[in-house]
């Protein structure tokens, strides 16, 4: 049950490596201009995402310190 004692011949193996078809494949299709536009559209969507988060995101990692007082401070000095 574990394996076959036998022997096995693989040979048809090597020839599968060896084996060339000459029968050529069909042509690709050619994109529509549909397909095309969707394809550049949905690159500049990825583009624009990223780029905007860039934007957005980079303020909020600045470690630079601001020139405004905490809104604690502010409320102190009210009194």
């Amino acid at each position: 049950m574990f394996g076959r004692r036998e022997p096995v011949p693989f040979a048809f193996v090597a020839e599968a490596d060896r084996f060339r078809s000459n029968v050529a494949p069909p042509p690709r299709e050619r994109a529509s201009a549909g397909q095309l536009a969707g394809r550049w559209l949905l690159g500049l969507t990825l583009v624009a995402g990223l780029v905007g988060s860039l934007v957005l995101g980079t303020p909020a990692m600045s470690t630079a310190p601001s020139g405004t007082e905490t809104g604690q401070s502010q409320a102190t000095d009210g009194r």
